[in-house]
């Protein structure tokens, strides 16, 4: 039996009957109209060329963070949360909210979830001493952020977020 693969003593009245046959398949008649009726499979003539199936597409991997809120002095609020978007689930109070938060916070080159830079001129004014920790992977990029409001810059922040972070009123 030959092998599949073109050798190097391949003749060069081979390599012409390959190309010949490439060119009647692609110049060949189209198809009518109506479809016609699935044939039934046709052996593999030795020698031809192998038939591949195509590959199949890899699901998109969702993204998913883990949101941890703690003393925001509100039982129901504080506490770990799971948030899956592409689609929306997880043990998040509003997935479907939060994730059609975040697509619209993602752009692209810039980090959605970059702190205040340390130059910000801020007011000084407290938010209380909520905090929250959200982790995981968001647009194919690490996230691990840190979330306060401790002053007018970090309470911006927090509530540009909401409602990935629980709402705060103060």
């Amino acid at each position: 039996m030959p092998h599949p693969r073109l050798s190097r003593f391949a003749t060069a009245a081979t390599t012409a009957t390959i190309t010949a046959t490439a060119a009647l398949a692609l110049t060949g008649p189209i198809a009518a109209a109506t479809p016609a009726a699935p044939a039934a499979p046709a052996d593999v003539a030795i020698g031809s060329p192998s038939v591949t199936a195509p590959i199949p597409l890899l699901p998109r991997p969702s993204d998913h963070l883990t949101v941890t809120v703690s003393d925001s002095g509100k039982a129901a609020k504080d506490g770990t949360y799971e948030l899956y978007c592409h689609p929306a689930r997880g043990t998040h109070t509003d997935a479907r909210g939060a994730c059609d938060k975040l697509d619209s916070l993602t752009r692209w080159g810039k980090d959605a979830f970059a702190g205040v830079p340390k130059d910000s001129k801020c007011t000084m004014q407290y938010g209380g001493p909520i905090t929250a920790r959200v982790t995981g992977t968001w647009a194919g990029r690490p996230v691990n952020a840190q979330f306060k409001r401790t002053n007018g810059c970090e309470i911006g922040r927090w509530d540009r977020f909401v409602p990935v972070l629980p709402a705060v009123t103060s």
